[in-house]
């Protein structure tokens, strides 16, 4: 695995601007497993917001079974808030095909109705494979099929990419 020389810190403040721009009183930040789960978390304590943000996992609703297998159960979905008539904001790290927001949303709307759903991603690669688009992406990047780009956080909690 290599780091790649993409700024993650850099693109956290954009992230940061981008999501403050997409705020509204009655919105919860709900966190995909496991990089949009820091960054919900930080964005959360960084916007100063009240209450509680979520974590949302992909696995139960996943089209790739076979390929990938199933996930532990500690990444489990943690929405401590009702959904039904809620304002969402998925936070992702990185979205590529769509197929993991396709199934985030599918485990969203088991928990309830929300009133609407939008989504921010620190990087949007490409290669889409769903009608699924952010409202707001730090960056844009392509990068090879066979690539994949993931954030990782070091020991001080400092956000980095890894490009495997």
């Amino acid at each position: 695995m290599s780091m790649i020389s993409l700024d993650a810190q850099a693109l956290y403040g954009e992230l940061l601007r981008g999501v403050r721009s997409l705020l509204r009183p009655d919105l919860s930040l709900v966190g995909v497993w496991s990089g949009g789960a820091w960054l919900a978390e930080r964005l959360h304590a960084d916007l100063g917001l009240t209450g509680q943000h979520g974590v949302i996992s992909s696995s139960l609703h996943r089209d790739d079974f076979s390929a990938r297998g199933l996930a532990s159960t500690k990444d489990a979905t943690h929405l401590p808030f009702a959904i039904d008539g809620r304002h969402i904001l998925l936070v992702d790290d990185v979205l590529h095909t769509g197929r993991t927001t396709r199934a985030v949303i599918n485990e969203l709307y088991d928990f309830g109705r929300p009133a609407s759903v939008q989504l921010a991603v620190l990087v949007d690669r490409g290669g889409r494979q769903m009608p699924i688009e952010p409202g707001f992406a730090a960056a844009r990047l392509a990068l090879p099929e066979g690539q994949r780009l993931s954030l990782d956080r070091d020991g001080d909690g400092r956000f980095i990419f890894t490009l495997a």
